[in-house]
């Protein structure tokens, strides 16, 4: 459940990121050294380079979470 959340808000953030840098890339053109401003293989490295770091920091706290018994939990509150 945990994991599937923070996948869902960085898929929602690669999708807004993505929209915005194809509307950006005139500006940031000029920027850019040898490299086309709309260049897909950095666009899908960049998403999944960011879905692969989301993914890890979502999976290691639940994982972690995943083996503490119910009660130990409960009580300690």
């Amino acid at each position: 459940m945990v994991v599937r959340q923070g996948l869902r808000l960085t898929v929602a953030g690669v999708v807004v990121g993505f929209i915005a840098a194809i509307a950006l890339s005139r500006v940031i053109a000029g920027f850019l050294y040898n490299v086309s401003p709309k260049d897909a293989t950095t666009f899908v490295g960049i998403s999944a380079l960011v879905t692969a770091a989301a993914l890890l920091a979502c999976y290691l706290p639940a994982r972690r979470a995943a083996t503490v018994d119910p009660m130990v939990a409960l009580r300690y509150e």
